[in-house]
């Protein structure tokens, strides 16, 4: 805690409070007695601008572009770790000895495989639905099987947990995925690594040979990197929240899938390439589209450009731009949308109008081209998202109740009706 205090006058009096100090970024101002001492409540529509509590798993600095994964620059992550060291990383906060790294690993191959039953739970979905719908469903599911409540003062509890989730969270995603393709579903494969075991269960076809394909594993092993924390963001703190109240883990990430569903957070690179689409429809006029990104009259917008957070280049998206790359090569895709972005993704690193804004690629951008080049539905992309994302929540889960965080409970402003009397319905 730092020595500065904030002084708020109000009503004649003075009030201190004092001043959080940071490791990285922003400091904060404590005002947990603010509304006992003085009767007032701040006001922070979407939370922009409110701490909900000190953590020390992720940082990330928007202004210049950095993410950081347990202090570890994620340029560093990206190019020599994989997602099962990275996963060991945010749940324990140090990499992984070599010993370390084989239990833990180990762990979660123990409960690689789900309930028969649960087949029985995916099989009433019509094909139609909304495969994160599904996802959510089957994941609040998992408590029907696994009642028993974790005792987080135990560190092997947390670990059965965490380990328990990992596994049996890959083999949900790959058959919810199945489920849209019309696929059987499948058990995993402990003979392989935890991203080559998903890539398997979602993709080999019953009437063929499966071939493991390592530019395709390699891609796969850096987006889910890429994914997999990033600060209290709306899925985070939801999981973070419906924690709070000790709710258990499988139910608290089945919350977080469901807030990751919204468009407006895991659903972008969905949107990516669905306006690709839309702009080969019209003929494929790149030049028309940004001449309408352009025109501040206009409602159009480019998706997957620029981003809430970063000022500056999203981090994530060098890394991923070369596993772009690399998939469009090594497949030789040739596909009118996956060109068209390769065309609006020049103008945006070249075309004054976009450099000057900052509207760089992100991370949605090139996480769509990979997706759809792998022959993935759009409407997958974002239980792919949350696959990645799952030890992050994890990760915050665990670290929450730790801390021993209260339960969430946000105040409002009320600016509704003064007290009234009731009238009968024959006199209104």
């Amino acid at each position: 805690m730092s020595d500065n205090k904030v002084i708020l006058n109000y009503d004649g009096k003075a009030f201190e409070y004092p001043i959080i100090d940071s490791t990285l970024g922003e400091k904060g101002i404590d005002i947990s007695k603010l509304r006992d001492q003085t009767g007032l409540i701040t006001l922070d529509r979407g939370f922009k601008n409110t701490g909900s509590t000190i953590s020390t798993i992720t940082y990330l600095d928007g202004d210049k572009g950095e993410l950081f994964y347990r202090g570890y620059p994620i340029e560093q992550i990206a190019e020599k770790s994989n997602f099962t060291e990275v996963m060991y990383l945010l749940l324990n906060g140090n990499l992984p000895t070599q010993a370390e790294y084989t239990n833990f690993e180990n762990g979660i191959k123990k409960y690689n495989y789900i309930a028969e039953e649960m087949k029985k739970i995916i099989d009433v979905f019509p094909r139609s639905a909304h495969p994160m719908g599904v996802l959510s469903s089957l994941t609040s599911a998992l408590t029907a099987f696994n009642p028993k409540a974790v005792n987080v003062a135990v560190k092997e509890d947390l670990d059965h947990a965490a380990e328990m989730m990992i596994a049996k969270f890959a083999h949900l995603c790959a058959w919810t995925y199945r489920k849209t393709q019309g696929l059987p579903l499948n058990h995993g494969d402990n003979s392989l690594n935890y991203v080559e075991n998903f890539y398997r269960m979602a993709f080999r076809k019953p009437n063929e040979d499966f071939v493991m394909d390592k530019v395709v594993v390699d891609a796969l092993d850096k987006l889910l990197i890429l994914h997999a924390d990033h600060e209290q963001n709306c899925s985070t703190s939801t999981v973070r929240m419906v924690g709070s109240a000790h709710t258990g883990l499988f139910a608290s990430i089945s919350a977080g899938v469901s807030a990751l569903w919204g468009p407006l957070h895991g659903g972008a690179n969905q949107a990516v390439i669905e306006m690709l689409e839309m702009i080969e429809k019209d003929g494929g006029d790149v030049a028309k589209y940004v001449a309408k990104a352009k025109d501040k009259n206009d409602s159009f917008r480019l998706m997957g450009f620029g981003h809430r957070v970063y000022k500056n280049f999203d981090p994530r998206a060098r890394i991923i731009k070369k596993a772009a790359d690399d998939i469009l090569n090594a497949l030789g895709i040739h596909d009118k949308a996956l060109d068209i972005a390769m065309q609006l993704e020049k103008v945006a690193l070249e075309d004054d109008y976009f450099v000057e804004r900052k509207l760089y690629p992100n991370v949605d951008f090139y996480s769509g081209i990979i997706y759809r080049a792998l022959g993935i539905p759009t409407e997958m992309f974002t239980v792919m998202f949350a696959l990645g994302r799952l030890p992050g929540w994890i990760s915050q889960w665990k670290e929450m109740r730790l801390l021993g965080d209260p339960i969430g409970r946000p105040r409002q402003v009320y600016q509704g009706y003064t007290p009234r009397d009731y009238v009968s319905i024959e006199n209104r």
